[in-house]
């Protein structure tokens, strides 16, 4: 999907009419619609993990195997959408249950920082969605690397990128802040390494390790390729309506699109120099 490279006269009132048409959108939309159908599927996910762990202790190449896809599975859901529905604030009406759970997704669970990725993903993510020619949308931007490295083989350095970035991010934010986003990334990241040795049975730290990468690794290509959107529908319909560009094709598509012109739209491309990568 790719909205216009620019807005016509009159495109702040454009974007007015538009957000009054997805609020109206959620305030008509009962509490199950809003918040239960993802808070279900978060909660299945948690629940899904010690029947992960579990089978990681079989000897079975099949069970094992199916350990390894329900915690990378898992890990993606409380990861990609955990984290994308807690930088939205769109798990809860409470605020201090919304700060939570931003800390709890994002920190625990991700190994990133709270005020990054929310920074990050609402106001520079949705800032460039998707703008073809205004440098991908993505913070993780790495023109340096060619196109056949970053789309298929940079993804699987997320599980390690990830916290090394956040550490680097902490230098711009308050001593207790940073302490905080330490803690709960330390939290996360040795719980998953503890239950993996005293719970999955694994004999080694090597091994335990080796678990965490390839879990936390196993679906980082399409996290890092796709970008999904829920308020989609109105958009679409507002801008045919105001007879304004929506362009939208398939994954594959895209992915051929972006892979032939990926100079362009990577390496040529005008920096947007507030994002997590090497510029």
């Amino acid at each position: 999907m790719e909205p216009a490279r620019s807005a016509p006269q009159g495109g702040e009132a454009l974007l007015r009419e538009l957000e009054v048409l997805v609020q109206d959108v959620v305030r008509t939309s009962s509490w199950w619609e809003r918040h239960g159908v993802d808070c279900a599927i978060l909660a299945l996910s948690l629940l899904a993990l010690p029947a992960g762990f579990l089978c990681l202790r079989s000897e079975n190449a099949l069970v094992f195997s199916s350990g390894i896809t329900v915690l990378g599975v898992c890990h993606y859901t409380l990861t990609v959408k955990g984290s994308h529905l807690a930088t939205h604030g769109a798990l809860t009406e409470s605020k201090r249950w919304s700060k939570i759970w931003l800390l709890f997704f994002v920190e625990v669970c991700t190994a990133f920082t709270a005020e990054h990725a929310t920074h990050g993903h609402v106001k520079m993510h949705h800032a460039y969605t998707n703008v073809v020619g205004l440098g991908d949308s993505s913070t993780w931007r790495l023109p340096c690397l060619n196109r056949y490295v970053y789309m298929f083989l940079a993804p699987l350095l997320l599980p390690v990128a990830t916290p090394l970035v956040a550490v680097e991010r902490l230098r711009k934010v308050g001593l207790g802040t940073a302490l905080r986003t330490l803690a709960l990334v330390s939290l996360g990241l040795y719980s998953h390494y503890w239950l993996l040795l005293n719970v999955s049975g694994f004999k080694s730290a090597s091994s335990a390790l080796g678990c965490m990468f390839v879990t936390r690794s196993l679906l980082a290509h399409p996290y890092l390729h796709v970008n999904i959107f829920q308020v989609k529908p109105v958009v679409s319909q507002f801008l045919r309506e105001k007879q304004l560009p929506y362009n939208e094709d398939s994954y594959l598509a895209r992915f051929r699109l972006f892979l032939h012109r990926y100079e362009e739209f990577m390496v040529q491309a005008p920096p947007i120099t507030e994002l997590v990568g090497l510029q």
